[in-house]
């Protein structure tokens, strides 16, 4: 039996790149994971994950989805606590896969948040897998170089930070952005590529993807934050 990886995915840039770099080293990465999280979490990206499955058909790789439920009672408790909960359907599922399957490992998009990494690498020590997480403790201005020259394309979909205003929703992520964004780092601290929860993306097209999503929306700007309200979503004409 061939192993296995499992790719931890929300349609995000940094879990899409971890996908891709773990395609470009040569693992067999056979499933997708995606949590859909409540609206406040500390583990998970949050919006527009139902789209996955568009970015999941696009990239040709099945698709596993895992719907913790309400987590609200455990988020009246502390951080580490909720994070520890959010952890639990995540772990499960892993598990249940285990099962069918030779896992090897799990691929994750994390970049400086210890309170992620050291949870999903505690899980993989009890699981026995291994974790391959190739955007931990990069320059992030040098990721979001390397996205663009692989050809991501990428688009803004939520924003939540000083410097970030309803200009912002349904932007794409290019050099030019980038530029703003290290201006922003530096005068009022905005991670680069939005780790803080500063903003959130979706990738709609690349060289992981056989076609490209479309997006249709609507802006909710709600004063000093706001997101896309997808209207429609759905796979262009094949790349090529």
């Amino acid at each position: 039996m061939t192993s296995e990886w499992v790719s931890l995915f929300s349609g995000g840039k940094d879990s899409s790149w971890a996908l891709y770099r773990a395609l470009e080293e040569g693992l067999n990465v056979t499933r997708l994971l995606t949590v859909h999280p409540s609206d406040d979490s500390y583990m998970y990206h949050v919006p527009a994950t139902d789209l996955a499955a568009l970015a999941a058909e696009s990239t040709g790789i099945e698709l596993v989805e895992v719907h913790p439920g309400d987590l609200e009672a455990t988020a009246a408790a502390d951080s580490g606590a909720q994070g520890d909960a959010e952890l639990e359907p995540l772990e499960a599922a892993l598990s249940d896969l285990q099962a069918e399957m030779d896992l090897a490992g799990v691929t994750a998009g994390a970049i400086e948040s210890e309170f992620q990494t050291d949870r999903i690498q505690a899980m993989c020590d009890r699981l026995d897998i291994d974790l391959f997480a190739p955007l931990w403790q990069e320059n992030p201005r040098e990721l979001g170089d390397a996205m663009l020259e692989a050809g991501f394309e990428i688009t803004i979909i939520q924003v939540a930070a000083h410097g970030l205003d309803e200009s912002w929703l349904g932007r794409t992520l290019d050099a030019d952005t980038l530029d703003e964004l290290a201006a922003l780092n530096d005068r009022y601290g905005v991670h680069i590529l939005g780790e803080g929860g500063e903003f959130e993306t979706l990738v709609t097209d690349g060289p992981h993807m056989d076609r490209p999503i479309e997006l249709e929306y609507e802006t909710e700007w709600e004063g000093t934050h706001g997101r896309l309200r997808i209207t429609d979503a759905f796979l262009g004409e094949e790349s090529g």
